[in-house]
């Protein structure tokens, strides 16, 4: 299933690991994991490196940027809703 633009975890996603046979820390952290990957390709995307080839200065970089967008244009500019 396509999912919305900078949403992290779908639907099915979450249903998926609160069906899961784990406690509710290792749910939680499954779904930063899922929730992480897809931002990870994100930030390779936007950065065009491969995500194996990020770096901590990038990921961080990209924060910036993204935030500094958040600041100037409107949270509806930046990648991330918060």
């Amino acid at each position: 299933m396509q999912q919305p633009p900078n949403q992290f975890l779908s639907p099915e996603e979450s249903a998926d690991i609160n069906a899961a046979l784990l406690d509710s820390s290792e749910k939680f952290l499954t779904r930063l994991t899922v929730s992480s990957l897809r931002l990870l390709k994100l930030i390779a995307q936007d950065t065009q490196v491969p995500v194996e080839q990020l770096t901590h200065q990038q990921i961080i970089a990209w924060f910036e940027q993204d935030s500094k967008i958040r600041r100037e244009q409107g949270k509806d500019a930046a990648k991330l809703k918060w």
